[in-house]
């Protein structure tokens, strides 16, 4: 199950169970007040029989001045019993009193939670399984449809290959003939950016966990910026870099940084700058482009404020920087450019 997927199963899952567990709460609580009230009847009902007999084995017998409290029917309640009074036909001055401790009402009361509990507990392993049951139900039309549409994606890409490939032999021959056509680098360029793309659609399908090693992250960037100034001559590349290395997925590290730069040059105005600094185990990308309208959502799949692309770069760019413990800020101004910052604290090679 890839990781959008089990997202949308865990938010499934925890909305139906969260709203039959409030409403399985209400009932527990319902039954427990109905328990008490019964509990109560049945001892009011006892003593009333009590009363008659005045044979009693559960509760305490007493007489009380009838000066002192005023007559009721109702089971009465203090900090230490419960009791009711009753009225003697041959005694008009004292009521008959009969109670029972409030540490024995506590006693029944505890036997009705455990019941409860009991009971209820059931009910609650009955919800988990109803709530799995209806998680994964509610889902499989969606994972029918994202599994047509990788296996769509999956097509292309295995379509895309007898092209690219066919292109890569003939422009290997042209500069063969030709070693001197500079036009011939900038189709190379062309293609290696197709190839890129390529690249970002295997990595939003694929699942699989990253294998790590050491890396200098300081010759990976050079690398990628260097690439990047061959497609983009009419822009200002700045360069400043310190040493540093990193254990992390090297393929997973260009794909960040091929979508951040190519996003840096794509955006740009022209003649515009291009940024690059790696210091304090931070690297900052920095673009004098149009900037982003919402910072908020550019990490949303299909995502997009243009019309070029497919909206999944930085979509792909947060999810690979999850995986490998890089933090990633964007800080946007329109008009005025982005500011892309990675924070590889987490991965240093100490």
């Amino acid at each position: 199950m890839k990781r959008y997927e089990k997202e949308s199963f865990v938010k499934s899952f925890l909305l139906f169970f969260s709203l039959q567990l409030i409403l399985l709460f209400f009932i527990a609580l319902n039954d427990y007040q109905k328990s008490i009230h019964t509990l109560k009847d049945s001892i009011k009902n006892k003593m009333e029989l009590c009363s008659y007999s005045l044979d009693c084995k559960d509760y305490k017998i007493d007489f009380i001045d009838q000066n002192e409290i005023k007559f009721t029917n109702k089971l009465l309640q203090n900090s230490t019993e419960l009791y009711s009074i009753y009225k003697v036909p041959t005694v008009k001055r004292y009521y008959l009193k009969l109670s029972i401790s409030k540490k024995d009402f506590d006693s029944y009361l505890k036997e009705i939670r455990k019941k409860i509990v009991k009971n209820y507990t059931i009910y609650l392993l009955l919800i988990l399984l109803l709530s799995y049951l209806f998680s994964t139900y509610s889902l499989s039309p969606l994972k029918k449809a994202l599994k047509l549409n990788d296996e769509f994606v999956k097509d292309i890409l295995h379509d895309f290959n007898t092209p690219i490939s066919s292109m890569v032999i003939n422009l290997k021959i042209l500069q063969k003939k030709l070693p001197h056509d500079k036009s011939l680098l900038h189709i190379k360029n062309s293609i290696d950016n197709i190839l890129s793309l390529q690249e970002n659609l295997k990595n939003f399908l694929s699942c699989s966990k990253l294998q790590k090693e050491k890396l200098n992250l300081s010759s990976i960037i050079k690398d990628r910026v260097d690439f990047y100034k061959g497609i983009y001559p009419n822009l200002e590349f700045s360069l400043s870099l310190n040493n540093l290395s990193i254990i992390s997925n090297k393929d997973a590290v260009i794909r960040i940084l091929d979508n951040l730069l190519s996003n840096a040059c794509k955006y740009n105005k022209q003649n515009g700058i291009v940024k690059v600094t790696l210091q304090n185990k931070t690297l900052t990308i920095e673009d004098s482009g149009k900037g982003i309208k919402d910072t908020k959502r550019v990490f949303d799949r299909y995502y997009k404020e243009s019309q070029r692309g497919l909206g999944l770069g930085l979509h792909i760019v947060k999810k690979l920087c999850d995986e490998l413990d890089i933090e990633i800020f964007i800080k946007s101004s329109s008009s005025l450019g982005t500011i892309v910052k990675l924070d590889f604290k987490k991965v240093i090679l100490e």
